[in-house]
């Protein structure tokens, strides 16, 4: 098998950041070759090098065996290199087919092309299975559906070197499954796919070999087949993972949250949450199970004040919240977390993080009126020795207070963001998919903060996709479909087969 890409010595700073060192590795042509590494250590720089979004510094890039200089994307493309990314690239209000055609879109004959773009997606889209309707509006369709439009737009660029960045990262089990079927469908058409992930396990599942980075450099590069998770987590991180980490004996307090009949209709008379009861007591971690999209976002949302109940009743340590009778939720979240409610949003990007900030910035973003103050206004140095030990405390990387927050890491983002909640010492703790695209290193750092909180007698109510994450956290898990909750079982109880009966809508009943 000859190489399809191959990087020799490649090297790229930013600023004061080493993103990589001397990274020489050869991709197979026809394979499905994987990246793994922790957040930051140069995996997301490498493949934009080859995608043309940055100029290595030095090193070479060689596809087929001969060097390519690629200056930019455009390079990329023509050279059939595409690339999906974590975030996806669409215009939401447009349809499959504007989206593929944006930017190509010619300045004649527009009407006759798009009836032949049209025809070619659905051929695509029939060859490989990705089940797209080119007219379907992007802001419709489900985020796996929107993955298969992003990777039917690089198929039809003819790319036949596939980088798929975190793709697995807000998918469902099942979408999850789709996408690795699809994927073996390319590599069955002599297509070669580079993958960067975070979980070990599917690597095992997916790839034919294995390259990982630490540090910006290669630590080693792997046949799929002679490794195992446990080896891979140790070159990933460079010490044994912990997979039992310590907790105090479960001795749960006073309630801390109460939830009522919580309802919720949105303007198209479509039920999002139905007779949602449950509480939530101090020392305790509650999880939420379900696959996205089945109402736990929306109660997220209504227990962090971002978003009214239709009707419903919220107590805070046996104190009504103020829902009942306000028009909107202006203010409500600024109010809720002087209350003590801290909250880390499901999308860090959207709800979390301001990306031309600092990470000083966001370090406090929200708290601007708690932080310590000078003469009336905010004491920097203060905020800026509280910032430096957060980031130290968290192994955020590069532990820089001064870089815009955007050029971290998805992963280190996220440790900003759980930093500043843990920060503002809460007595109720909701968080929303923690370790959504990130190391594994960082998932055991992240676990044991919330650990530590709960032990410290904080609530804390989890939602979480991840059925390996309730399991390692939660003393109870409420399980919910449809809007509504299907069942309850206590952390001894956990049995991922009836859990994902109950997640399917088989009610407890």
């Amino acid at each position: 098998m000859h190489a399809a890409v191959e990087f020799q010595h490649i090297s790229k700073r930013f600023g004061a950041v080493q993103a990589n060192h001397d990274v020489s590795f050869a991709v197979g042509s026809g394979s499905i070759h994987g990246i793994i590494g922790e957040n930051g250590a140069g995996k997301s720089t490498l493949m934009s090098i080859l995608y043309g979004y940055y100029r290595a510094d030095s090193g070479k890039l060689l596809l087929n065996g001969a060097e390519q200089p690629i200056r930019n994307s455009h390079e990329a493309i023509r050279l059939g290199i595409g690339m999906v990314h974590q975030h996806f690239m669409l215009v939401e209000n447009m349809t499959v087919l504007d989206n593929v055609m944006l930017g190509s879109e010619g300045s004649f004959r527009l009407a006759r092309k798009r009836v032949e773009v049209a025809a070619s997606l659905r051929e695509i889209s029939t060859r490989y299975g990705l089940d797209v309707d080119p007219l379907a509006r992007i802001g419709e369709l489900s985020v796996g559906i929107q993955q298969r439009v992003e990777i039917l737009k690089q198929i039809y660029r003819s790319a036949h070197v596939l980088i798929l960045d975190e793709p697995t990262a807000v998918l469902t089990v099942q979408e999850t499954l789709s996408l690795f079927e699809v994927l073996r469908l390319f590599k069955q058409q002599g297509k070669t796919i580079i993958l960067i992930s975070h979980k070990l396990q599917e690597i095992l599942d997916i790839t034919d070999e294995v390259t990982v980075m630490r540090g910006g450099t290669v630590v080693a590069s792997l046949a799929t087949a002679s490794t195992s998770k446990e080896e891979l987590a140790t070159l990933m991180v460079g010490r044994p993972i912990e997979t039992q980490l310590p907790r105090a004996p479960y001795a749960p307090g006073a309630t801390v949250l109460e939830v009522t009949d919580l309802q919720l209709t949105s303007e198209q008379d479509v039920v999002l949450l139905k007779d949602i009861n449950f509480s939530l007591r101090a020392g305790e971690i509650v999880a939420i199970a379900g696959v996205s999209g089945n109402g736990q976002s929306e109660l997220l949302e209504i227990i962090s004040g971002m978003r009214l109940p239709t009707s419903g009743t919220l107590q805070l340590a046996g104190t009504p919240l103020p829902i009942a009778r306000r028009k909107d939720a202006d203010g409500l979240p600024a109010q809720f977390r002087a209350l003590g409610i801290a909250h880390v949003p499901e999308d860090r990007l959207r709800d979390g993080i301001i990306k031309d900030f600092s990470v000083l910035m966001n370090s406090f973003l929200g708290y601007q009126k708690q932080v310590k103050k000078r003469f009336g206004l905010l004491d920097f140095n203060a905020i800026l020795l509280q910032c430096r030990a957060l980031l130290h405390k968290f192994d955020v990387r590069p532990a820089n207070p001064d870089l815009r927050i955007a050029l971290l890491s998805g992963g280190n983002q996220q440790k900003v963001v759980i930093a500043r909640e843990i920060a503002a010492n809460p007595r109720l703790m909701l968080v929303g998919q923690p370790t959504r695209g990130v190391d594994i290193g960082t998932i055991e750092t992240i676990h044991a903060q919330l650990l530590a909180m709960r032990d410290a007698g904080v609530a804390i109510l989890l939602v979480s996709v991840e059925l390996e994450e309730v399991r390692a956290l939660a003393d109870r898990i409420l399980v919910i479909s449809g809007g509504r909750i299907t069942g309850e079982l206590k952390a001894e109880e956990f049995d991922a087969t009836r859990i994902g009966l109950l997640m399917g809508g088989l009610h407890k009943s």
